[in-house]
């Protein structure tokens, strides 16, 4: 809620290798700016207050937290800076639980509420101080506490520190447009007063990011009216606020993003399994091996066989053993739908990368080392395909189907803060580690996609992973039907939307 400043008040403060004060033996911490002082005396003084205004407020800041609670994973280690009390910090259970605060005070209380968690007091603004915070988390917290920094740049340049090409930042602020109403609520005794502060929209917190190293991957804003308002203000926030044209004028806003990454070459390629679920696509499986470029030293592929009628999995074994030089497994699915055979195929996979390619092939599999460079070269963490792109063959996607995937992407481009051109895909590709966590986190959405793609989509969209979109030339079918019933499958489709809203917005 607030930044900090370096006044140890007991040994918890004091790291190894520090002399007894706390401070460094090789940095020496700054003293603090008029501003940072005036700061600092305000939380101070707000420190034996801060329960009772947030007692009053109390709707505003549960929502808050809910959301907060949405964009860290479970389990995660979280450093807060500008912690206050801890409530915030001790409420997203992290697995490590770190915060920063500038008054003595509010650290003293965060102590008391949360012994579980680790409190230094300090300035955030001031490399010696964050220099007595060890090791690297996944998530940093800014909560409010950017509209008190006297560098924005500087600091969130300084919070590197604490990164790997993992972690995510999350800056949590009030909206610019709701400066004259919060302003009226302070001085009517209604807010707990602020003092003097940056007001920043998210553009200015975006661009701020930006110029400090960090890549924006998500903005979201959240309440329209931060009251219950005997349960009015709940329905509004939750089917109202997040309505397009509409959530640009709540009153909370939200920006994540990632360490930004220059695109280069690891040293070591990173090895790959291409999934390629089957069914009924006999005359298609050899095909897949012969088109498929070695565009990896280490390079898995496996079949997963649908209980096909045209003995399809039969051709998958003679395709296996025919080509003895590439690494080839062949499973049959134990379950039903596309869903079942990815799960299947990325949990027997041993790649770092993972890769789907539809054995109906008209995503060509030659395209398929576009995907491999964007995804290694750091480019982006979730790679979708897109067919909407380039012109496509004639027979390769009926018009209604074409006008269908134009809609439900411009749908959930808006759901998801991420612009998607064609979210049916079959090719879509990420990390081992980041399906993993996936995984880890599917009990938020369930067992809900008999497609796949969206168990995928939404789950790297939880992640705040960053999405790219590389677009292929969509090819004809060469063998067999397509397995897509348009009526059904758009049925399918509108349930996801629903479903979609009620777990990315409406909650």
């Amino acid at each position: 809620m607030n930044p900090t400043t370096l006044e140890h008040s007991d040994r918890h403060d004091t790291a190894p290798g520090s002399h007894a004060d706390g401070h460094s033996g090789t940095e020496a911490s700054h003293p603090l700016s008029p501003r940072q002082e005036a700061v600092r005396a305000l939380f101070e003084t707000l420190a034996p207050q801060v329960e009772r205004w947030a007692a009053r407020n109390a709707a505003f800041h549960e929502a808050d937290r809910a959301y907060l609670r949405f964009l860290v994973p479970d389990g995660a280690s979280v450093l807060e800076v500008g912690c206050g009390l801890g409530d915030t910090l001790g409420f997203l259970k992290p697995s490590r639980g770190v915060g920063i605060d500038i008054a003595p005070g509010m650290i003293q209380r965060a102590r008391e509420r949360h012994p579980g968690l680790e409190f230094h007091v300090g300035n955030a603004e001031d490399p010696a101080d964050l220099a007595r915070i060890a090791g690297t988390f996944d998530v940093i917290l800014l909560s409010d506490t950017i509209g008190f920094l006297d560098d924005c740049e500087a600091t969130l340049r300084l919070l590197h520190r604490f990164s790997t090409p993992q972690t995510r930042i999350i800056v949590s602020y009030h909206s610019r447009a709701w400066e004259p109403i919060l302003g009226w609520a302070e001085r009517l005794g209604l807010k707990m007063p602020q003092g003097q502060h940056n007001w920043l929209s998210t553009a200015d917190t975006m661009n701020l990011l930006d110029l400090a190293g960090w890549e924006p991957v998500r903005r979201e804003w959240r309440q329209l009216v931060p009251r219950r308002g005997f349960g009015l203000g709940t329905l509004v926030n939750r089917w109202i606020a997040p309505l397009p044209g509409v959530r640009r004028l709540c009153v909370r806003n939200y920006v994540v993003a990632r360490p930004a990454v220059a695109e280069s070459s690891p040293a070591t390629p990173p090895s790959c399994t291409v999934l390629v679920p089957c069914r009924n696509e006999r005359g298609n499986i050899e095909n897949a091996i012969r088109r498929l470029p070695r565009f990896c030293p280490d390079l898995e592929v496996i079949y997963v066989e649908g209980n096909s009628r045209d003995q399809t999995y039969e051709e998958c074994l003679r395709v296996r053993d025919a080509y003895p030089d590439w690494d080839i497994k062949v499973l049959k699915q134990p379950g039903k739908g596309k869903g079942d055979a990815v799960r299947a195929g990325f949990n027997a996979a041993r790649g770092d990368i993972l890769m789907i390619l539809d054995a109906d092939l008209t995503v060509p599999p030659e395209s398929l080392p576009k995907f491999y460079q964007a995804i290694a070269s750091g480019k982006g963490e979730f790679i979708n395909g897109t067919r909407l792109v380039y012109p496509m063959a004639d027979q390769a996607m009926r018009f209604l189907n074409w006008v269908a995937n134009r809609t439900f992407a411009q749908i959930f481009s808006f759901l998801l803060n991420t612009r998607f051109t064609d979210t049916l895909c079959g090719t879509k590709v990420l990390w081992k580690r980041d399906y993993e966590k996936i995984v880890a986190n599917r009990h938020y959405f369930g067992d809900f996609d008999p497609f796949g793609d969206f168990d995928l989509i939404f789950g790297a969209a939880k992640l705040n992973l960053k999405i790219v979109e590389v677009p292929i030339r969509y090819a004809d079918r060469t063998y067999g039907e397509t397995q897509i019933s348009r009526f059904s499958h758009g049925f399918l489709l509108l349930r996801m939307v629903l479903f979609a809203w009620k777990k990315l917005k409406a909650f």
